[in-house]
């Protein structure tokens, strides 16, 4: 789509919201109220581009979880792949952060004002709500550090001073059993307090080809408790404390292209996923792919009014724990006989804010906001007992790696030997704190000017260490390995001839037969010289013709087409001579805002933003010196040998967002509109390409776009919504992006990856009371991302989603209630992700999306 025509669009809409003929504007019943700016307003008195999600819509459509959110929420996606924790948030197209401990996201996730640094920290079922807001666009003035993209911020309930609670029992196909409870009630006269929690379990829905467990199966639990104390009307007190775990065998991996490594799989008696079925659900794997997360943390929270203003502290601590391990090759060959990531990190977090609260022309908030966290990853990758034979296949026979080894100075079968592989360390401190304000001057009843600042410091101190264990990606076979490697193939070529001038016939090169040679007094066919002056000769010659080679040239050096199979390459720790393993930014972010409200029901706003997300370090096996230090890397004695370049981390993020918006309330409904221009200089890009992250900079990514949201109920019983989101977006400058077989290419000027032009999410709800008392509803929604390529650097699978939600239900005047319900109910079919096969060139892995699920839920409220 067009910048022209997003344009073009967009004037049309804000100018047909203010001319719809017939509309009477007025205000609805009902009211939403948000936090969105960090004080309680109405949903369309808040000028931000925001969309809310209410505990009611939740209970309805069965969103069990974070990632069923963006049904309702077009402008936000969410997907998992390799593990249950690996869970990636995107807002307009940008996000990131899943998948390296190293990289906090682009959009920030707070529950309760709680931030969850990383995505194992987010995804627990949720707990009671109140709402969920999703902010989209910058928010960096307001919610600090990593909020760059958006921010997704959960409300739930706080403690109530009457009894109530519900149990709920669930059931649904693939064995789903889930249990839910929750009592709130008083204590005392001035102390409330709330327990809830639920276990969520299901079978999985992908078989395995070697009888292990299904796939994508559901193992959860959590718990989460709250305590509310009032000692006085202006001051509150509440305490909260939750833990979870998730014990899941995922996720499921499937094949679009298989490689010309199949058959060589096929030779060693093992298997891949057939790449004519992607959507078979079958898993091809030598061992279940199993996770764990612990996720935990206690937070105080307390709001204590003055005269003219309040004062809110938030303090918590966090500790998320993740033991993942999978089969990587995904195939029925122990090419890799595990890899496995185990991270730990602790936060906390400290957050001080003054809010004004009288009724002047000016309203104001400042505060502080402090964070600490420490991160520690371990991640192995082991050598399975298939790998060398596999290796010899695609070598043409066991005698080439046998050659480089012997010319080397290693063991025969020393090369991918089981057992061995990477095993690497990393640890990072982060300590950032920021300052913020915000005025709101009213410069009329109607008119109002906002302005806002945030400074934010962040420092970052990593170490990474690593022991490598299997030694055939540390010789260099474009320097001293090569060279030994070419002249050990020069004496097997030329021995039997001197074997047979030494009078012994034409003997094969062997140590056994040079120590014959050797022991050779006089050759009568060289003149009598003895063996080893011969011998000695011909090792002179071999050498001086391969010294005068040029051995990076593949048609001069043919052992260069090894390189393939090198990729657990020597690991250069840091911090060392050249690198010191800190980063230190700090960045003064704005927000800009006229908002003027036309009538009491049409409200519109203009406003500018800028965000900032801090360097993020790659903790993860690819971790590779900069380019930029390669001189003094390499001058000061610190390379390994077969040293390779790369990045360690990628630097600080910056946003900026200008946007014009349109909100109006009208008798029987709403609708809301932004048009904005939204870009991110050195947007931080996370690309798995076969064997490892490579994590970079992108110079500069941009998107205009139109956001639409409205509802109408044209009938009492009946409501619909309809929201839409329109973007072009493109990368302005990218010039070391990621390109097919690992390869750097130049991706400026061209539309991202995985961002759909056109995202719908509309549905409609129809409410029925009967004369009993009874109520009943019936909902359908619809989720619809126009097509588009799923990664970068593989142009192969694509997608596009249309999927079909619904969801029918009775509620009875005793409290009981029953709701059926069913997602995906036509099994769309689309990829998630896609990346390069492991040490298998040419195959293409796809993750496809969930199949129909579907069950019934029986909640009993008091």
């Amino acid at each position: 789509m067009s910048k022209l025509k997003l344009r073009a669009i967009a004037t049309t809409a804000l100018v047909a919201s203010f001319a719809m003929p017939g509309v009477v504007f007025a205000q609805m019943e009902d009211e939403i109220v948000v936090t969105a700016t960090k004080r309680e307003k109405t949903l369309q008195q808040t000028p931000v581009a925001v969309t809310v999600t209410s505990a009611d819509t939740i209970q309805k459509t069965q969103i069990l979880d974070i990632n069923d959110l963006q049904s309702v929420a077009p402008s936000l996606r969410v997907y998992s792949l390799q593990t249950s924790a690996n869970t990636n948030f995107i807002i307009r197209g940008f996000g990131n952060g899943a998948n390296n401990a190293g990289i906090e996201p682009s959009v920030g996730v707070f529950i309760d004002g709680v931030y969850r640094s990383r995505s194992a920290a987010q995804i627990g079922d949720l707990p009671k709500l109140n709402r969920i807001e999703v902010l989209r666009g910058p928010q960096s003035t307001l919610f600090g550090k990593n909020a760059s993209a958006g921010v997704i911020s959960i409300v739930t309930e706080k403690p109530s001073f009457e009894r109530t609670g519900y149990v709920e029992l669930g059931t649904g196909n693939h064995q789903l059993r889930l249990v839910k409870g929750y009592i709130s009630g008083p204590v005392s006269e001035n102390i409330a307090a709330s327990i809830g929690g639920s276990v969520n379990k299901r079978r999985g829905y992908t078989e395995s080809a070697t009888g292990g467990s299904k796939l994508n199966d559901r193992d959860r639990f959590n718990i989460r408790a709250q305590v509310l104390i009032q000692p006085s009307d202006n001051l509150d007190v509440r305490f909260i404390a939750d833990y979870s775990e998730i014990d899941e065998v995922c996720c499921t991996v499937a094949n679009f292209t298989n490689g010309p490594t199949a058959g060589a799989i096929a030779l060693l008696g093992g298997a891949v996923a057939p790449d004519n079925d992607p959507f078979g659900f079958v898993s091809f794997t030598n061992k279940d792919p199993r996770n764990k997360v612990e996720d935990g943390g206690i937070s105080m929270h307390i709001d204590r009014d003055f005269d003219s203003f309040t004062v809110t502290s938030i303090t918590s601590y966090r500790s998320n724990k993740l033991d993942s391990s999978y089969d990587a090759d995904f195939s029925t060959a122990e090419l890799l006989s595990d890899v496995s990531i185990r991270n730990e990190i602790d936060t906390f977090t400290q957050e001080l804010r003054l809010t004004s609260t009288g009724d002047d022309r000016v309203d104001w908030m400042v505060g502080g906001y402090y964070f600490n966290e420490d991160v520690v990853v371990e991640d192995d990758v082991v050598v399975g007992s298939d790998f060398r034979a596999f290796a010899d296949i695609l070598a043409g026979g066991p005698a080439a790696l046998g050659a480089i080894e012997a010319a080397n100075g290693f063991a025969p079968g020393a090369f991918y030997a089981p057992g061995t592989g990477l095993f690497d360390t990393f640890t990072q401190d982060n300590e950032a704190w920021s300052a913020f304000a915000t005025l709101d001057f009213h410069l009329t009843d109607r008119l109002t000017l906002t302005g806002g600042v945030n400074y934010t410091d962040d420092k970052k101190t990593v170490t990474g260490s690593a022991l490598v264990t299997e030694p055939f990606s540390g010789v260099d076979l474009a320097g001293a390995g090569g060279f030994n490697s070419l002249v050990l193939a020069g004496l097997a070529a030329n021995f039997p001839n001197i074997a047979a001038a030494c009078g012994l016939g034409f003997l094969p090169f062997s140590p056994a037969n040079v120590g014959a040679v050797l022991g050779v007094a006089s050759c009568p066919a060289l003149g009598g010289i003895p063996g080893a002056v011969a011998f000695g000769g011909l090792q002179q010659q071999v050498a001086a013709g391969v010294g005068s080679l040029d051995l990076s040239d593949p048609a001069q050096n043919p052992f260069l087409a090894f390189q393939a199979f090198q990729f657990l390459p020597p690991f250069l720790g840091f911090p060392n001579a050249v690198e010191n393993g800190k980063t230190h930014d700090n960045k003064l972010t704005w927000t800009a805002r006229l908002a003027y409200d036309a009538s009491d029901s049409v409200s519109v706003y203009a406003s500018a933003a800028t965000g900032y997300k801090a360097t993020s370090w790659n903790l993860s096996r690819d971790s590779r010196p900069a380019t930029s230090d390669a001189a003094a890397i390499n001058g000061g004695g610190l390379a390994l040998a077969n040293q390779s370049f790369g990045t360690r981390f990628a630097g600080p993020e910056e946003a900026t967002v200008f946007e014009l918006g349109l909100k109006a309330r009208f008798e029987r409904g709403a609708i809301n509109i932004a048009v904005f221009d939204q870009t991110i200089k050195g947007f931080q890009s996370n690309t798995f390409l076969g064997t490892g992250f490579v994590l970079g900079n992108a110079g500069k990514q941009s998107t205009q776009g139109i956001e639409l949201d409205a509802t109408y109920v044209p009938v009492d019983p009946l409501k619909l919504t309809f929201a839409m989101t329109l973007l072009d977006p493109v990368f302005d400058s990218f010039v070391n992006g990621p390109g097919p077989n690992s390869t750097v290419v130049d991706l400026s000027g061209q539309k991202p990856a995985g961002i759909p032009s056109v995202s719908i999410a509309t549905a409609a709800t129809y409410t029925h009371n009967y004369a009993n008392g009874t109520t009943g509803f019936l909902r359908a929604d619809y989720q619809y991302e126009s097509g588009v390529q799923v990664v970068e650097a593989i142009t192969g699978p694509r997608r596009k989603v249309s999927t079909v939600n619904a969801s029918a239900g009775l509620n009875w005047e005793n409290g009981l209630d029953i709701r059926f319900w069913a997602r995906n109910l036509f099994n769309d079919k689309n990829f998630l992700s896609a990346f390069p096969g492991v040490v298998q060139a040419g195959t293409v892995n796809v993750y496809p999306n969930q199949p129909r699920t579907y069950g019934v839920s029986l909640r009993k409220n008091f």
